[in-house]
């Protein structure tokens, strides 16, 4: 078939490329306005990313818009009618909850309830987050005072920290920055991607998913490699700048940070279902009951930390000198490195589906769509054990609560009419390169041939922005820290 028989409506060319294998599920659409050319593509069944481009006349448009049709109809993109094909089906973890069967239950210190099942939670020394499955991140207080509200579009996935940036993997197949003042798509994964879990490091984006596969995406979006393990279902992968650590149904994989290789392959006892990882070790949670500490040396087991039901979640103390873990009864554990069991207690709510710990707290996100904050203090545990817990407090959403939404078009960000003044923010532009729309800085004082991460919903080439800040990262990039604005 050739491009001129695209099926058109107008000046637009829609396409869809949707194999039964489930490889692809996408489309791509390109329309003409006069001298701008508009591309629209993504997943099936969600809006998508937006480019536009301009050009001298109309009739350099139109042949770029033909080019664009072309290249993709060789690649197996028939024409299509929007909205005729289904959405594929996002996976959702399936899971189960029964009540706990310890005798005491842990002190649990608040309790904030966000209205849905939650997988997503990081906790930092400033802020707690928690992501659930409506869409809804909210940020707290270590003392459990609500702050912010972000409404993302879709179920979120995970929650990761690289450095001071936050980022919330989401259904839709994308994952935002919720570090500036309103978040934005960082990172647009592949429609054939069903992710289950992701981290990232330095920038770089790892994304485990559903059939056992693993993909490794850089800054700029851009895929640097993919491998498939030997299992499925691949809920756990952690990062660091030696090795990418995939936990899957066959146990866990470690290749070498660029991908050129398998560094090691460990089984597991049983189906990994969460993974954490310290400076030397990576911590599996698995499906019969038991946490196992692999060196990230060599992947030998060094310990296993026995619980009783199947492991749905872990966290460690700094360097790993307590180990805990959540079941799937509604229980929480901790242990010594070594594998000694000091406490079982109950949740007071739902299995924790994820959890962290920090300065002698334990923060749990539950089936019933709770964040926890339990007081893991030794005095406060020994008090627990006796039948001494303190009445959490239950955290109300104050009524003033901002929410904010991701940017999604460049006319939904704010304008300023003159350059800033020395230290009153930074410059950057957008600009094309090898066909796709990159952003630089302008400013002086900074690298030059060094990119911006940077929406790309508001991408287009000549158009300039104003950042309160950049800041630079591993790998040869910067981020945006503070409020985006149009330079008009």
């Amino acid at each position: 078939m050739s491009a001129a028989q695209a099926r058109q409506s107008g000046n637009t060319t829609y396409l869809e490329l949707s194999q039964e294998n489930g490889t692809a599920h996408k489309f791509y659409e390109v329309t003409v306005e006069g001298t701008s050319v508009s591309v629209r593509y993504g997943r099936i069944g969600v809006d998508g990313q937006r480019q536009t481009s301009s050009f001298p006349t109309v009739e350099k448009a139109r042949a770029a818009a033909a080019k664009k049709i072309t290249e993709k109809v060789r690649k197996g993109y028939a024409p299509a009618v929007r909205g005729q094909r289904a959405a594929r089906p996002v996976t959702r973890r399936q899971v189960t909850s029964a009540p706990s069967t310890a005798r005491a239950t842990a002190p649990v210190l608040w309790r904030f309830r966000t209205g849905a099942s939650a997988f997503g939670i990081h906790v930092d020394e400033d802020r707690c987050w928690v992501g659930n499955q409506h869409g809804d991140v909210y940020n707290l207080s270590h003392d459990g005072e609500v702050l912010a509200h972000y409404s993302l579009p879709d179920g979120v996935k995970c929650l990761v920290a690289d450095d001071f940036w936050i980022y919330a993997g989401c259904d839709d197949g994308r994952v935002y920055d919720l570090s500036a003042k309103v978040p934005f798509a960082a990172y647009d994964i592949a429609s054939e991607v069903d992710i289950f879990w992701l981290d990232i490091h330095a920038g770089v984006l790892n994304v485990s998913d559903r059939s056992g596969g693993l993909t490794v995406i850089d800054h700029e979006d851009e895929l640097q490699w993919s491998r498939k393990s030997s299992g499925e279902h691949g809920w756990m992968v952690r990062a660091d700048g030696r090795a990418v650590y995939h936990g899957h149904g066959d146990g866990v994989t470690a290749y070498a940070a660029d991908g050129a290789r398998q560094l090691w392959h460990t089984r597991t006892s049983g189906d990994v279902l969460f993974g954490w990882q310290e400076e030397d070790a990576v911590y599996a949670g698995t499906a019969r009951q038991v946490v196992q500490r692999l060196a990230k040396s060599t992947g030998v087991v060094e310990a296993s930390y026995r619980c009783d039901s199947a492991v749905y979640s872990c966290a460690t103390s700094p360097g790993g000198r307590y180990v805990f873990a959540g079941d799937s009864a509604s229980s929480v554990y901790c242990f010594t490195a070594d594998g000694t069991r000091l406490w079982k207690l109950g949740t007071g709510g739902g299995s924790a589906l994820s959890m962290q710990y920090l300065d002698d707290r334990l923060y749990l996100v539950s089936t019933d769509g709770s964040l926890a904050c339990v007081d893991a203090s030794e005095a406060a545990i020994k008090a627990a054990q006796s039948g001494t817990v303190p009445v959490a407090a239950d955290i109300k959403l104050a009524a003033a609560l901002p929410t904010y939404a991701p940017l999604t078009t460049a006319a939904s960000v704010a304008t300023v009419s003159a350059a800033p003044a020395a230290g009153g923010g930074v410059v950057v532009e957008c600009f094309e390169q090898g066909g796709r729309v990159r952003v630089r800085v302008v400013s002086e004082g900074y690298e030059p041939s060094w990119n911006v991460q940077f929406p790309r919903a508001i991408r287009q080439p000549g158009e300039r922005y104003v950042v309160d800040a950049l800041h630079s990262s591993e790998g040869g990039f910067y981020r945006v820290r503070g409020e985006i604005r149009r330079l008009v």
